[in-house]
């Protein structure tokens, strides 16, 4: 489940995709930073998805070992009165990862400073699980009070497959301050933050049976999910993921390419996520985690990232003058708005000189990474009065830059706290494109890992199918057999410190805008 679309894959056990098939959903956005879905809606697409994908394969239900699902970080309220709209909508029952109107409960949280939060990077961000779940307590106060069971997206789906109420520990440590290497929630932080009432009713509607991805949950599929997936009853389930966590499931586990831990894996789609391994916790400012078996069996995980990346491509396209007439002539190529621009950019002799100058902080969503900024805005610099396609292709690229300068400073907050990374394994819509690996390859100094399955998200939620449909012992077993690395963009070393100064610049710029100076 992506932000706007369900997506449905059908795989081997060697990884390779048989048939794939995606289904828009609604997303409701208003004034104020709120965002907001409908599980009604969602499951419908999850089911058109599913049939189509099998469709594509050509596969009959009794294929299918085991079936795993990943989704976007947003929260569900389930049970009657479930809306989460001040509209009143009784459809609207998801709060969206990315809506942000918990941005104050956030900031009463963290000025508390429970020790719980060394466990997110030292700053609770909006987009996570409390801040919301207060916010819901505060201002549709019977919504609160009447949910049986709040869950994140991901937890809803196998609950809404299973019955089962499992929580995965991927859901609940990296978004609801679950201690899973304590195997506990701190009760106090929940009654210093005015959620005591949770912790008073032994957390039982936001999990007490927790397991790790891709275990098998007591149940499989029921008859009536069953029915309306066009699948078998009793077909195994695996506990989720959070769909970028998927897709460093999907994309890490390649043999013969280094161990884990010295692998970055980079989701880059609407957001982006960049998420690390190690074997001992590392505390990172501004970088959420360290989490522990929440995405690798058994290792630590810090999740970083930008809360509008592809977002932000779109957004400055869209706000161009010249964004009609570059999709007239990107229809008349044959060619996707994006791939037309960056091989448009491309006629001058290198990345930087095609930018023309232009420098984008991308923070146009706040800033998740490193500086934890929910009020961070996005800045454009170096625009002139230029309304062509040319100068849109530039701005694009420079956005591309921008992008890839946030993930450097996020390699740098990690790298400084003894967190190394040697490659990056991209996945994501818009890691697709060639331009934008070669620019994250160059700004960052490391060589960008291209895994063989295109649908690496997609991928590891089947890996924690084939696990729990019992094809390997271990999700890492799965993760080495299912998945390869086709090709490496090494870093033009012609371009190192141009590079490097760009990143200066854009430094510098970022700065200015958060001190007001």
């Amino acid at each position: 489940m992506g932000t706007g679309s369900a997506r449905a894959g059908v795989f081997d056990g060697e990884g390779a995709c048989l048939g794939t098939a995606a289904h828009a959903i609604q997303l409701f956005q208003e004034s104020g930073g709120v965002a907001e879905q409908s599980s009604r809606d969602i499951w419908q697409a999850v089911c058109q998805a599913v049939h189509d994908a099998m469709a594509a394969a050509d596969a009959t239900p009794d294929r299918i070992a085991g079936l795993g699902f990943d989704a976007t970080c947003s929260l569900v309220v389930v049970g009657l009165g479930g809306s989460v709209s001040q509209t009143g909508d009784s459809d609207h029952d998801i709060i969206v990862w990315m809506d942000h109107r918990a941005t104050a409960e956030a900031a009463e949280i963290n000025a508390n400073a429970h020790d719980v939060l060394r466990y997110v990077g030292g700053t609770i961000s909006p987009e996570m699980q409390t801040p919301k779940l207060l916010w819901l307590k505060r201002h549709l106060p019977g919504t609160y009070i009447q949910a049986d069971h709040f869950m994140d997206l991901s937890d809803w789906l196998t609950w809404r497959a299973t019955g089962q109420t499992t929580r995965s520990v991927c859901t609940v440590a990296c978004k609801w301050t679950y201690l899973a290497h304590d195997t506990r929630w701190d009760a106090d932080y929940f009654r210093q933050i005015g959620l005591g009432d949770l912790a008073d009713d032994a957390f039982a509607r936001i999990g007490t049976d927790i397991a790790p991805p891709g275990e098998a949950l007591a149940s499989g599929l029921t008859a009536q999910a069953a029915a309306e997936l066009g699948l078998t009853a009793g077909t195994p389930v695996a506990v989720s993921l959070i769909d970028a966590h998927a897709g460093g499931v999907g994309s890490l586990g390649a043999a013969g390419v280094g161990r884990i831990e010295s692998r970055m894996a980079y989701v880059f789609g609407t957001s982006a996520c960049t998420m690390s391994s190690s074997a001992a916790p590392v505390f990172v400012d501004g970088v959420w985690g360290p989490y522990f078996n929440a995405m690798v069996p058994g290792l630590w995980l810090n999740e970083g990232g930008q809360s509008a990346a592809g977002a932000t491509l779109d957004h400055l396209i869209q706000m161009h003058p010249a964004r009609n007439a570059a999709l007239e002539h990107a229809n008349k190529a044959g060619l996707p708005l994006p791939t037309y621009l960056t091989q448009l950019a491309q006629q001058p002799p290198n990345w930087i000189a095609a930018t023309q100058g232009i420098t984008v902080v991308p923070d146009f969503n706040g800033n998740r990474a490193p500086f934890a900024d929910p009020h961070a805005r996005g800045l454009v610099a170096g625009l002139r009065l230029d309304t062509s396609v040319e100068s849109l292709a530039a701005l694009f690229v420079a956005g591309i830059a921008g992008i890839a300068c946030g993930l450097r400073q996020i390699l740098e907050a990690q790298a400084a706290q003894g967190l190394t990374t040697q490659a990056i394994v991209i996945s994501g819509g818009a890691g697709e494109n060639p331009l934008a690996r070669q620019i994250i390859a160059d700004t960052t100094g490391l060589p960008v890992l291209i895994p063989v399955s295109q649908n690496p998200v997609l991928l590891g939620s089947a890996m924690l199918g084939a696990r729990a449909g019992g094809l390997f012992p271990r999700l890492t077993d799965a993760m080495s057999a299912m998945s390869a690395i086709q090709a490496t963009v090494a870093p033009n070393d012609q371009m190192t410190d141009a590079a490097t100064n760009r990143y200066r610049h854009y430094c510098a710029l970022q700065s200015a805008a958060r001190t007001g100076a």
